[in-house]
């Protein structure tokens, strides 16, 4: 039994129904007004700096047509895929909110593509197209390592040797098991090693090093001297995102199944009696399985606009229907 004397934390304030913004953060009603911050019912310094960014650029660049005599200027939008800012934006102007607006990773369906070691990649090139980066020496930085990712992805790519000597050199229960001692004749790229559960880019580095100098040596005591470059390991500055893009690459593209396959149900009906519980659905948020249970939303469309559902919740509810629903097909069928 307490007796709350003074709350710690309460402040209250007005806001604009973010659903009465575009993407660029410009007003529907006022052309040339663009919000950031609190009055969008968000909460948070970084969630306020992200959509600053957004309105500020818009806002520059439709000063900037319109000083040049042009209407418009192309807007500049981050998309979900892109970043989280475009997650954040999206989905206030999309769904709204009923309370102070945080952003989590979990909001967002592309997050394994959304890291911090490659926001250069994603984001300063997009920039760069619409006059917001600028700066040569970034711009060039951005270049090299776009150029040295590449080509150390293409590197592993071209390298490959027998699975038993990806054993023997790197450890037979790191690369695979005593299953690759077995595949005397199979051959296996960098790439597919590194894909392993436990290898890492230094592990297949380490070994492509190793046999590259070896091979120089053989060459040399052959009179056969190697002309091309002696092959190094990945250098700090895109040793994270080669490692990344390598490993994560079956995620992403399941990632991308799956949510295309989400999308093309938008129009699919969710059974009136289905029973929102912790026990169908384990990995669903309190909130999440409180909205869905109050709200019954008869198609997944209606469940995408509901706020506070994650995009991964909803391709969980829609497995769920399908699997549900084939299960009910085949009972018919044996009936």
């Amino acid at each position: 039994n307490v007796e709350i004397v003074r709350p710690g934390y309460d402040v209250e304030y007005d806001f604009v129904n973010p659903q009465s913004l575009t993407h660029t953060m410009e007003t529907k009603k006022i052309r040339g007004l663009y919000l950031a911050g609190q009055i969008c019912g968000t909460t948070g310094y970084e969630e306020a700096a992200a959509q600053g960014i957004v309105a500020g650029a818009n806002a520059g660049r439709a000063a900037l047509a319109a000083s040049a005599g042009l209407k418009t200027s192309p807007p500049f939008v981050i998309g979900r895929d892109e970043g989280y800012i475009g997650v954040l934006i999206d989905d206030l102007v999309t769904r709204g909110t009923s309370e102070p607006y945080r952003m989590f990773t979990s909001r967002a369906e592309y997050r394994i593509s959304l890291r911090a070691d490659n926001a250069d990649l994603r984001l300063t090139r997009k920039g760069k197209e619409f006059g917001i980066v600028q700066d040569p020496e970034r711009i060039a930085a951005l270049e090299a390592r776009e150029y040295l990712i590449d080509d150390r992805i293409q590197k592993l790519r071209s390298f490959e040797l027998k699975v038993t000597e990806w054993a023997e050199r790197g450890g037979m229960d790191l690369m695979g098991g005593s299953q690759m001692g077995k595949k005397t004749g199979n051959k296996k790229t960098a790439e597919e090693v590194l894909q392993m559960p436990h290898v890492t880019l230094k592990n297949v580095e380490d070994i492509m090093v190793a046999v590259d100098q070896e091979e120089r040596r053989e060459g040399s005591s052959g009179g056969d001297d190697k002309e091309d470059f002696e092959l190094t390991g990945s250098p700090p500055s895109v040793f994270d995102s080669v490692e990344a893009m390598v490993k994560y690459r079956s995620y992403v593209q399941r990632q991308h199944r799956d949510m295309e396959s989400w999308r093309k149900a938008q129009g699919m009906r969710i059974p009136p009696d289905l029973v929102y519980a912790h026990e169908e659905f384990p990995t669903f948020s309190k909130e999440e399985i409180e909205k869905l249970s109050s709200l019954q939303p008869k198609t997944f469309a209606e469940a995408s606009q509901i706020s506070g559902v994650t995009p991964q919740s909803l391709v969980y509810l829609y497995h769920h229907v399908t699997r549900r629903n084939r299960k009910r097909d085949r009972s018919k069928s044996t009936a």
